[in-house]
Parts: C-alpha cells; sequence; structure tokens
C-alpha cells in the first residue's frame, strides 16, 4: 500500500521519490470512504498523506481537487460504504484520478486475481500468504504498467526511497511467484470439493455430541472460503467456547480455533491430509468433557 500510494505521487521521478514523505508541492492527498478507514491504512498514510473521508458519491466528487493524488477502497468494506467497487472505479476514471483497491484476502474464486483490474481499478493488491499461501511477508501489487513503474522505483535496491525498509528477499519473491503459478494452476472445483469433505468430517463428528450444531459458511468478502460454524448451549452443557479454544490451544497437537460472538470457528483450507479427523476427534472430545 505504501508503495503503491508513493507511485500516484510520484510516478518514476527521482526528484519527487527522494522528497516524500514531504509532499510540498507535490499531490498530497487520498480519497477514502469513512467507512473504509481501518488500521492497516497507516501503510498509505506512510508516504506522507492526508486521508480524506467522504461518504456519498457528491461527497467524493467535491473533494477532487488538484492535490488528490489517489482513491483508495477497502474491498472487505464494499457492503459497508454507499460507493461501491464498480461506481468507485467509474468515478476515478472520470476524474482521471488512480484507484487503489486493498483486496488483501480475497484472491479466491480465482477469477478474483484478475476482476477488480477489469473493473477498472488502477493498483489492487493481494497478500502472499491468506488464500495463495505464499510467503506470509510477501504480496502482489499489480495495474496499470506506469503505476507498477512508479511503486518499483519507490522500492529496494534504490537507497533513497520509502520503500528502502521494506526489503523482501529474493527466497520470499520466488516463494509468491512459486505460489501464484501453482494456485492459478490448480483444479478449483476439486480443491473446493476436497474443503467441503474436510467440513463435513468435522461437523458429523462433533454434532454427533448431543446439543451441539455445526454448520458451513462462507464469509461475505474476506477469506471466502468454507469455514465451520460450531454452536451450543454452554449454560446447559457446562462447557464456554473460551475453555474449548484453551483446551485445544494447549493440547497434543496444538490447534487453534478461535470464538465469534456466539459460536465457535475453524477454518479448514490450511489443513494437511488427515488433519480434519484430528481435528474432528479432538473437538468432539472437549465438547464432551473428555480428557484428550
Amino acid at each position: 500500500m505504501s508503495l503503491g500510494t508513493a507511485a500516484t505521487i510520484t510516478g518514476v521521478d527521482r526528484r519527487k521519490i527522494d522528497q516524500i514523505p514531504d509532499l510540498t508541492g507535490l499531490k498530497s492527498e487520498v480519497i477514502i470512504q469513512k467507512s473504509h478507514r481501518w488500521d492497516y491504512d497507516h501503510g498509505i498514510r506512510n508516504a506522507g498523506v492526508k486521508m480524506v473521508e467522504v461518504t456519498s458519491r457528491a461527497e467524493l466528487e467535491n473533494a477532487i481537487s488538484e492535490k488528490t493524488a489517489m482513491m483508495f477502497f477497502l474491498n472487505y468494506a464494499n457492503g459497508k460504504g454507499e460507493i461501491k467497487d464498480a461506481e468507485f472505479a467509474e468515478l476515478g476514471k472520470k476524474a482521471r484520478i488512480p484507484t487503489f483497491n486493498d483486496c488483501a484476502a480475497d484472491v479466491h474464486p480465482v477469477e478474483n486475481v484478475s476482476k477488480w483490474i477489469k473493473m477498472g481499478f488502477d493498483l489492487v493488491c493481494f497478500s502472499g500468504g491468506k488464500g495463495l499461501m505464499g510467503p506470509q511477508s510477501s504480496g502482489l501489487l499489480l495495474g496499470r504498467a506506469d503505476l507498477i513503474a512508479g511503486a518499483r522505483a519507490n522500492n529496494f535496491p534504490s537507497s533513497d526511497t520509502i520503500g528502502r525498509g521494506m526489503k523482501v528477499n529474493k527466497e520470499e519473491m520466488l516463494g509468491i511467484m512459486v505460489a501464484l503459478e501453482s494456485f492459478l494452476a490448480r483444479d478449483h472445483a476439486k480443491e473446493w470439493a476436497e474443503w467441503e469433505r474436510r467440513v463435513k468430517v468435522i461437523s458429523d463428528s462433533v454434532t454427533s455430541v448431543p446439543g451441539v450444531k455445526a454448520e458451513m459458511y462462507l464469509p461475505e468478502v474476506f477469506n471466502r472460503w468454507p469455514h465451520i460454524r460450531v454452536t451450543w448451549d454452554e449454560a446447559a452443557s457446562g462447557i464456554k467456547r473460551a475453555d474449548v479454544v484453551k483446551k485445544m490451544r494447549a493440547g497434543e497437537p496444538s490447534i487453534l480455533v478461535w470464538t465469534a460472538e456466539n459460536s465457535l470457528d475453524l477454518g479448514v483450507i490450511t489443513l494437511k491430509p488427515g488433519e480434519d479427523r484430528i481435528v474432528a476427534r479432538r473437538l468432539r472430545q472437549e465438547l464432551q468433557g473428555e480428557k484428550a
């Protein structure tokens, strides 16, 4: 996000690259919907810009000025803001302002790799970890060739750049390339069927415990792949969700699950062959109040 933002300010102009985050005389504002503000937008502010918050199309259009470097969109918040993704990209094109969409964990389904570029966004980024399952410290920045060139110019190995301290080593670069090639080449229908099978193995196991319910769900956007939601009456069973999480984590093997508002949630895509049965057995034991 820092490199993409810097690219919209400097292009490949070495004088501007050396100057940021001092934006004197440079474009210095990024427009963002108020509902799209979140912790990670510090990565945008690293470039020295001021975040200009808007809530409606009219406010966005009025906020555009000669200071506007970029319009930023958080894909995870697409359902929250008044301006949806396609309209946001269209407004950027109309105003000739670069648009940047952070799609960190939204790589599934595979069509998403190119979806938002085709929609009209000028820059799109994905996490190298999460759905791509590449090196966690890597990522993808995709988009307009001139902006990608600007991002590279703001990055290492050049010494006097905002990205000098964001070095990604050669092994990680190779790792994310292989992860992307593998992701694009996989049989995604077969992979999805395997995830659903794992869900069924775990769900069938835990629902054999009286009073326990389990269902598969898909997050609306972020991490959109099969998850399991497990619920039961804590008061009736005497078993608390927080205790189950703690015991699963402390057991052998250590298994990480998490609590939502009224449920225990699990993901299945990172499990290795046979681990679904281990999770199923351990979780059933804890829900029955047995010793592991």
